[in-house]
């Protein structure tokens, strides 16, 4: 312990952390501090003005329900594969690990490139089947969709991964040794141990669906009021000098993305108290176990 003291008081931690927290506040918090300043320079008549705007409300109605269907996708996928990567062994685990990877290391356009590739029209590799369907995915609201989920796959993924490893399987096989069927097992067991692991990964997605900008460029043909969402109406309004406005459809991206870890991190701290006060009041390990699991 005594050790741990001297190295939090070294120059050379002191050091350490302003050089963190400079670079954070030089790469983070200093641009969204101006974009908010900026957007409220000249009051809020900009913010307000938005909203009076059908185009602008379409591309906002349009962001929301993007990432919102894109967010639930990979939350459901994002569980089964945790759950086939840790608790299964199969020939190809690890090239199935690696590619669940390749959304993080590729970029955007190339991942809007493909999917036009595969999807459009008559030079597609699906496109001709599936308008003769009566479905088109490029250039409307499909292709926005999936260009978003591939976008943001890996996040739920890599937030459960590391819980599931953490927790092991004692207690599922416990309950399986007790007669618990696997949806029963799961569902008291496993998903409570996770839920925290599930809930960061929900955020992050919805985050980074609601700014993802490169990939829907490809894919979506920036129609107004049909196919153009926040992100697009934000570069269109800069290219077009209206910075306040583009300012504005920053601000309200941004707030969503704050609001939804400022609202998950309080949940966490409640939840851990609630935990506290049960182990406080003698309740047995067992009945809390589940939830106790790492979430970070």
């Amino acid at each position: 312990m005594a050790s741990r003291r001297q190295v939090r008081k070294g120059p050379f931690t002191y050091l350490l952390r302003l050089a963190v927290v400079t670079y954070l506040v030089l790469l983070v918090a200093w641009p969204v501090v101006l974009v908010v300043t900026h957007t409220f320079e000249g009051g809020t008549a900009t913010l307000t003005g938005i909203f009076s705007d059908p185009d602008l409300v379409a591309a906002l109605e349009l962001s929301a329900y993007a990432a919102v269907i894109a967010t639930a996708i990979n939350t459901l996928f994002g569980v089964v594969v945790s759950l086939l990567l840790v608790r299964y062994e199969f020939p190809g685990k690890r090239i199935m690990s690696a590619l669940i990877d390749l959304p993080l290391s590729v970029s955007p356009i190339v991942v809007g490139l493909a999917l036009v590739l595969v999807y459009a029209g008559r030079d597609g590799w699906f496109g001709p089947t599936l308008e003769g369907w009566g479905f088109q995915i490029i250039f409307a609201t499909p292709g926005i969709i999936l260009a978003t989920a591939f976008v943001s796959l890996p996040l739920v993924i890599r937030e459960v991964v590391p819980v599931l490893q953490e927790i092991g399987t004692e207690q599922e096989q416990a309950a399986s040794s007790l007669g618990a069927s696997g949806w029963q097992t799961f569902w008291r067991i496993t998903l409570p141990s996770i839920k925290w692991a599930v809930v960061y990964g929900v955020v992050l997605t919805l985050a980074r669906s609601l700014g993802e900008f490169g990939a829907v460029k490809i894919v979506s043909g920036n129609f107004s009021g049909e196919t153009r969402t926040t992100t697009l109406a934000v570069e269109e309004k800069y290219l077009n000098f209206d910075q306040q406005g583009a300012y504005a459809l920053s601000f309200l991206l941004a707030s969503v993305s704050v609001l939804s870890i400022i609202i998950v991190f309080g949940l966490r701290a409640r939840g851990a108290r609630v935990n506290e006060t049960r182990s406080h009041s003698g309740a047995p390990v067992a009945e809390l176990a589940p939830s106790e699991g790492r979430t970070s």
